[in-house]
């Protein structure tokens, strides 16, 4: 019988070093909200510091010639790059800027994201997001992200 965690849960064991299984990083994906769960961007591995996902390119990601909107891409590495920046501070990130290199374009096909760190502060992070379709790197994305930390009375 598989274990069942909460997203939180899910956050907290992601931090601790360890690799999450598969059951684990499928019950990630299942409670997946917001932006993610709209473009349907599915996480695929969370280990060792790094964050890999996937999304597979369907019309709702398409700008009307037909390739896939930059945004796409941004909001792609966002959110990869802030889960990796969350898993690294063991607690709450946000992005303070997102600088995405588009070097070529996307039709159709899975887009899949890997998040490396370059910087890792106690204060802030720095992330490459390498995005690739058919093996063929597509875009360049460095986030940074500002570790929050609450004080006691917050």
């Amino acid at each position: 019988m598989t274990e069942t965690y909460s997203f939180t849960d899910l956050f907290r064991l992601a931090g601790t070093g360890k690799a999450l299984d598969a059951a684990q990083l499928a019950q990630l994906n299942e409670r997946n909200v917001g932006l993610d769960a709209h473009l349907g961007i599915v996480y695929t591995q969370i280990a060792d510091g790094r964050v890999r996902a996937r999304l597979e390119v369907g019309d709702q990601h398409r700008q009307p010639v037909g390739l896939v909107n930059g945004g796409v891409f941004c909001a792609l590495a966002e959110s990869v790059g802030s889960l990796a920046g969350v898993v690294s501070a063991g607690g709450p990130v946000v992005g303070v800027n997102n600088d995405t290199d588009f070097i070529d374009s996307v039709r159709d096909g899975v887009i899949e994201a890997k998040a490396t760190p370059i910087q890792l502060g106690g204060r802030t992070q720095l992330w490459e997001i390498l995005m690739t379709n058919g093996g063929r790197l597509v875009a360049r994305s460095t986030l940074r992200t500002m570790v929050l930390r609450h004080s006691s009375g917050s």
